[in-house]
């Protein structure tokens, strides 16, 4: 992959993608195009670009539909009663999991109530839970539903961690200050894998130590990480986590989301959850009148099937991340977002700061904007560059390694310098 040192000119950006192994890679994805022009998109973080081969996987699954109809869940090309097996062991390698300790189940949101039902029990002065501010609003809204709804007031009970007085980032050292400071009064540690704001990546490992050395539980979202950067669920010992697959994973919008859960509880039926009819064993799945007996794992904690149709284009995306190797992009990945960030320092444009951190960062390069971001952003999205803001003053900038190049790098930069100029 491409080192320092860059160069800033178009010749070097097309030759670093002639020696790009990846780059054939950028051909199995459909790109938009805006008035017959095509686009720089970067906002991957956002949506993921469609791979091309999710066409025939949705034939494929209409194929087995009509000729199969019910019988389908056993005689479709991937039988849809066990589709999430499908899905399942190239995910459990993307959270450095076990197989048996990741399910892909509905959506975001829905997973992370699950398992807050099974791993946030308040009891006695354990109540706190520490999560970052500025959290995305679905995981803030669900831990302080989750508070009501054991009857405790949210703003005592929830700890949010803001950055120190003009900085953009958490320092690792004040979240285990934190988390130590809260002590026997804290029952869970709930952070973002990346913040998807500053794109700040946490230290989930000393995160999780540090939960687990006071008694609480420790739980990731890791919307902004899966498919992005290199996750070791299992070996950090995180007591659980949740994803979406349709950013870096390219599943699609509304796509099923995925969950993880350690290995020490998937084997314990005793654990609370909330239960549905897939969660339970298989032999005695279809019958009336029998308690509840969960699947060992994290399947234990799975509600109903997957939805066939739309699943079956995570399943196309996967398929590419098995053929390019995720070690392979996370070198590119930072090969390209150190370029990326190369190019935008050359502007010497004091309007411009790069707030995501190089040492713990992925594929996000945060532009703050000391005035007028917004209206930066609106010259960029005229001129057919896909990028993403958000309030306050951030412009969001993600190469994806699987289908951008350096010269999309390069595009978006000078187009940046037109539009602030």
């Amino acid at each position: 992959m491409v080192s320092p040192p860059f160069e800033n000119n178009l010749i070097y950006a097309l030759d670093a993608d002639r020696s790009d192994e990846l780059a054939s890679f950028r051909d199995r994805f459909t790109f938009p195009t805006r008035k017959g022009n095509d686009c720089v998109y970067l906002c991957g973080n956002s949506l993921g670009l469609m791979p091309k081969n999710v066409v025939n996987m949705f034939q494929q699954s209409i194929q087995d539909w009509s000729q199969y109809a019910v019988d389908g869940h056993f005689k479709a090309h991937n039988a849809w009663l066990n589709f999430h097996n499908f899905l399942r062991d190239t995910s459990a390698e993307m959270v450095g999991a076990k197989s048996e300790e990741v399910i892909l189940m509905n959506t975001l949101s829905v997973n992370i109530h699950l398992m807050m039902a099974s791993f946030y029990r308040p009891t006695g002065k354990r109540t706190k839970i520490i999560m970052e501010a500025g959290a995305f609003p679905t995981d803030r809204f669900a831990v302080m539903s989750q508070i009501q709804w054991h009857g405790l007031n949210p703003h005592e009970h929830l700890i949010e961690l803001e950055p120190r007085a003009g900085e953009f980032n958490l320092r690792t050292e004040d979240i285990l200050q934190a988390i130590q400071d809260a002590g026997e009064e804290l029952a869970l540690v709930f952070f973002s894998g990346i913040q998807y704001y500053s794109g700040q990546l946490f230290e989930m490992e000393r995160i999780t130590q540090a939960g687990h050395a006071v008694g609480a539980l420790v739980g990731f979202d890791l919307a902004h990480a899966v498919g992005n950067v290199q996750v070791h669920l299992h070996n950090w010992d995180a007591d659980f986590a949740v994803w979406c697959n349709y950013k870096y994973m390219n599943g699609g919008p509304g796509i099923v989301g995925g969950a993880y859960v350690h290995e020490r509880f998937a084997y314990r039926p005793d654990i609370p959850r909330l239960a549905g009819w897939f969660g339970n064993k298989m032999e005695t799945r279809f019958l009336s009148n029998v308690d509840f007996d969960p699947m060992k794992g994290a399947e234990g904690w799975m509600l109903s099937e997957v939805p066939i149709l739309t699943s079956a284009a995570l399943l196309a995306s996967l398929d590419i991340f098995v053929e390019a190797g995720f070690e392979n992009l996370c070198r590119k990945r930072e090969s390209l977002t150190n370029y990326l960030e190369f190019l935008i320092l050359e502007l010497n444009d004091p309007s411009i700061q790069i707030i995501s951190p190089p040492e713990a960062r992925g594929a996000q390069l945060s532009l703050y904007f000391h005035w007028d971001g917004k209206a930066v952003y609106d010259k960029l999205i005229s001129k057919n560059i896909y990028v993403d803001y958000r309030d306050p003053n951030v412009i969001r900038v993600a190469p994806a390694p699987l289908y951008n190049s350096y010269h999309d790098a390069f595009r978006f930069v000078q187009t940046l310098k037109e539009c602030l100029a």
